[in-house]
């Protein structure tokens, strides 16, 4: 049992592992977005949410690069977490989703998500970031 808490000793590691997974959940999908730039509004795609998704376009593959580098993570933890709660949002009230749904997804992924992102605000980027090297607080 002593072994389950001397594994605290690795929660640096733990965060960059975090800190990694969520930034390649950002950058894909912050990439694919960028085809909406050549798109044009429509019935289906109204121009303010085509507006949105640009905006997503940049927004997401930055924060993405900030989780990665460690750099400025309460700043791209607090937007990407505005984002997740923004599709939380348009699953539960425009979709009218539930958090699981029998045939395909609700919005369980969404809330996995944000609450990882709320994990990194709390935490920190940890030892292994620039945060830590460019800001780094006295212990």
């Amino acid at each position: 049992m002593k072994f389950l808490f001397k594994l605290s000793r690795f929660d640096n590691a733990g965060l960059v592992i975090l800190r990694l997974a969520l930034a390649v959940i950002f950058l894909v999908h912050g990439t694919m977005k960028w085809s909406m730039w050549s798109m044009q509004p429509s019935d289906q795609l109204p121009a303010s949410m085509l507006t949105i998704l640009r905006i997503l376009s940049i927004a997401e593959p930055t924060a993405a690069i900030c989780l990665i580098l460690g750099f400025l993570t309460p700043v791209a933890t607090f937007g990407l977490s505005i984002v997740m709660i923004g599709a939380i949002n348009l699953k539960m009230n425009i979709m009218n989703l539930k958090f699981m749904e029998r045939q395909g997804s609700g919005w369980e992924f969404e809330f996995l998500i944000l609450f990882g992102l709320v994990c990194l605000f709390l935490s920190g980027a940890g030892k292994f970031s620039l945060d830590r090297l460019l800001f780094r607080k006295e212990d």
